[in-house]
This record gives structure tokens, sequence and C-alpha cells, in this order.
């Protein structure tokens, strides 16, 4: 058993970025097993242009399984194909994402094949001279950082965190293989069929996918003053995120919350408004291609990894910042 394998995500044929973003993770323990890295790609009409983009991504070979039954994300199913594809092929390592199908599927899948399971992983590592797979990842409430590893069963199973790390750049050389594997009818589960999704919009805010993130903390002092971040964040086109303490305090809700314990982003821009910058927080943002700290505390941790730090009263830059987004966006002057 020597193949690292990543769990690709599709919805409606299409890839899903999280696919190309376990692509580097594995690609690195691949090279260090000095082995292949292949993708797993369970679906339906998913176009071999899409699985060329899993090669030039850092795959050697994409095992395909398509199959009109297969279209939609089944726990069941999806965790029967695994079984026989690695009962199969025997991989060292098998990765998925931290999305709400990848924890579905791999505690269920990891009993069935009676391998170890580490959950939401922010790092990966091989082990000197074991090849052990070293799993990190929050625990006791995201206050300290556990290094887990399962020397004695295979393959070892793993979920990531989405937006921990940035997908590998597109290598239009790069050669590999895919395999078209069969479906039969015994790596199907017909007990649970798919009549339709229903949008959950419950104070919900896609603050993983956004571009742009405007995140309080508890220098903000209340919730009320939230309603400042929101106003600026809509005249980004960005979204609200939060620190733990603030949603701890109720002054929002858990699906803001940003860090170990609450949600991975990697935006273009990331502005962080009186948060001292926690490692928990910190983890959450790392990504972030541009980070923006405002805060009256100068040594503030979150200063020391911003591209940009203001030190002074939130109070009274973010009101500035509005006014030149109003006048930019065309509005108040």
């Amino acid at each position: 058993m020597s193949f690292v394998w990543t769990i690709a995500e599709q919805h409606n044929g299409k890839l899903r970025d999280v696919s190309f973003e376990l692509l580097a993770r594995g690609r690195k323990l691949a090279d260090k097993l000095d082995t292949k890295l292949a993708s797993v790609l369970i679906g339906d009409k998913v176009s071999e242009q899409s699985m060329q983009q899993l090669i030039q991504r850092g795959a050697d070979e994409v095992y395909s399984i398509q199959d009109p039954r297969l279209e939609n994300f089944i726990c069941e199913s999806y965790a029967k194909v695994l079984t026989t594809l690695i009962k199969t092929y025997k991989p060292s390592i098998v990765l998925a994402a931290a999305t709400s199908s990848g924890r579905t599927l791999m505690p269920y899948l990891a009993i069935k094949v009676n391998a170890g399971l580490t959950a939401d992983c922010t790092e990966l590592d091989i082990e000197e001279g074991t090849g052990n797979l070293l799993q990190t990842r929050p625990a006791i409430g995201g206050n300290i950082m556990a290094t887990i590893k399962t020397p004695d069963h295979r393959p070892q199973m793993a979920t990531v965190r989405p937006k921990s790390s940035r997908p590998l750049a597109e290598d239009k050389t790069r050669a590999g293989k895919i395999i078209a594997v069969p479906v039969t009818a015994d790596m199907l589960d017909g007990r649970v069929k798919v009549l339709g999704y229903r949008k959950d919009v419950t104070d919900f805010v896609n603050v993983e996918e956004a571009d742009i993130v405007i995140a309080g903390g508890k220098g903000l002092k209340k919730g009320d003053n939230f309603i400042i971040i929101r106003k600026l964040a809509d005249s980004f086109k960005g979204v609200v995120g939060a620190s733990r303490e603030a949603v701890d305090r109720g002054w929002i809700g858990y699906p803001h919350q940003i860090g170990l314990s609450g949600k991975t982003i990697s935006p273009k821009l990331y502005i962080g408004v009186g948060i001292s910058g926690s490692i928990q927080h910190l983890a959450g943002i790392k990504t972030s291609e541009i980070i923006v700290s405002i805060n009256s505390d100068p040594d503030a941790s979150l200063h020391k990894v911003a591209d940009f730090g203001i030190v002074g009263d939130a109070f009274q830059i973010l009101p500035e910042i509005q006014r030149r987004m109003d006048k930019r966006n065309g509005g108040a002057k």
C-alpha cells in the first residue's frame, strides 16, 4: 500500500475548488513518500477536460466513477464505491475535504474499511522513518493543537479544512492517467434517493467563498456596533466575519465565526476590526491574500501578520473609510 488518494468533489458535473486544494496537500505527502497521487472522482457527466484539470493540478492518476445514479451525493453509495476501490487498490492515505459531504462520508467509510480517521485537520505531514501520516487538528475547544497518527491500520484517513491551503498552479504540461472504473450493482445502495435540495437561509453567510471579508471582534464593545461592519462590508461587496469572542458574546451568529472553531477563509482581502488575533483566529485567515488589521493596541498579534496595520480607534477610522467608500460608489459625500 503506497498511493495517496484525495476525494474530489463535484456538483452538477462541475468540480468544486476544494478538489484542487486537496491535491496540493496530497502532492506534498506523495512526494515525501516517493509515491503517486490519485484523485477519486465520483459523479456523473463530469467532462474529461475537468479530469485533466485534476492532473494539471497535481494528480498522477484519476479514478473516474461515473453513473447517473451517482450524480448526487449519497453517503451509503459513495462509501460502497470507495470501499470497493480501497480493497482493490490499497492506498496508504485517503484525504477528503471537511465539507458537509466529507464530514458525512469519511466517518462512515472509516468504519467500513476498519481505518482510523482524524477530522478537521489544519496541517498534514509524514513522520520520518515510519511513513505514518501526522494529522494536526484543534482540540479542547480549539485551545490546543493535537498531532495524531494511526500506525496500526491502513489506509490512514483525514478530512482537511477547506481554504486552509492554496491549490497548486495549473501545469498543462503534466501528464497523467484517467482510469474509468465500471459501476456494478453491488457498488450502489438503493435505500436512499435524493428528491431535491432546500436552502437554509437562517443567518446564512458564505464566508468561506467570499473574496472580501470584514470581521469584527471584542474591540467593537457591543453587538449593536456590528451594524458598522455590515454597512462597510456592503460597500466593499463583501461579507461579515467575526472572532470567536464576538460570537460567544452573542453579538453575531456562529455562521460568521472565523478560526479553528469556525470557518477557514482565503479571501483576496480580509479586514479585521478590533480583533487581537489569537492563534486560533490567525489559523483561519492565514491564506488570505491581503490582511488589514485595525486595532488600538499596537502589540495586537493580528498587526504582526497583517500586510497593513492601522493603530487607532476603530470608531474614528471606520467612519472615514465608509465615507470614502460612499464617495467611490457614488453615494453620500
